[in-house]
């Protein structure tokens, strides 16, 4: 009988201990769900907010971008004075040497010269085109990207508070409703201009 009795106080005593094992182990698991879930609301119960601004009003009065569009203008209009002029040139010389031909006054030579004169000059041109095209590009890729990243820029800067998730620009027809309290266009092109302002041109 005294050995039942021990066997079922030992068989209690170790139930018990398993038991305020496992609740105290329990809690800490709790705990530590309950600090992630807690982590977990704070960051769900942080307002989510998407500001915008309107591309077409920033390429419209950002300074630097009517610049740019101002500079592009002049490119293209020396480009095609510049082509203009060779292109004339070319049709001069070949003016020249038709009229000699009818008068009879081109010697064998002197017309294989002239036709290679003209071929010359026809790849003279078209290689021309090719640089000025060329050099048009790359002078806009270039200058697109450098007021693309002071865009960027000046956004990170202006949220550096966090106080927006995400900050977008809105391209015509891109969005079907926009709540106008979080469009930061004004903010943006005052505050462009500001760092930014145009260069006086020579």
């Amino acid at each position: 009988m005294k050995n039942g009795l021990l066997i079922w106080n030992v068989v209690l005593t170790l139930l018990v201990g398993y038991l305020l094992i496992a609740r105290f182990s329990g809690t800490k698991k709790v705990n530590s769900t309950t600090k992630e879930t807690n982590s977990a609301d704070s960051t769900l119960s942080t307002p989510f907010r998407v500001a915008y601004f309107e591309m077409d009003s920033v390429a419209t009065q950002f300074e630097e971008v009517k610049q740019l569009k101002a500079e592009l203008s002049k490119k293209e209009e020396d480009n095609n004075k510049e082509l203009n002029t060779i292109t004339q040139q070319f049709r001069d010389r070949y003016n020249y040497y038709q009229k000699k031909a009818e008068e009879g006054t081109l010697t064998e030579a002197q017309s294989v010269a002239a036709q290679q004169e003209m071929q010359q000059m026809e790849e003279n041109i078209k290689n021309r085109k090719l640089k000025l095209e060329q050099d048009y590009n790359d002078f806009y890729m270039r200058r697109q990207n450098d007021i693309k990243s002071k865009i960027e820029s000046f956004i990170k800067d202006y949220n550096k508070d966090g106080k927006y998730t995400y900050v977008v620009s809105d391209d015509p027809g891109l969005f079907y409703f926009k709540d106008v309290r979080y469009n930061i266009t004004p903010d943006v092109i005052a505050g462009l201009n500001k760092l930014y302002p145009p260069k006086k041109t020579k």
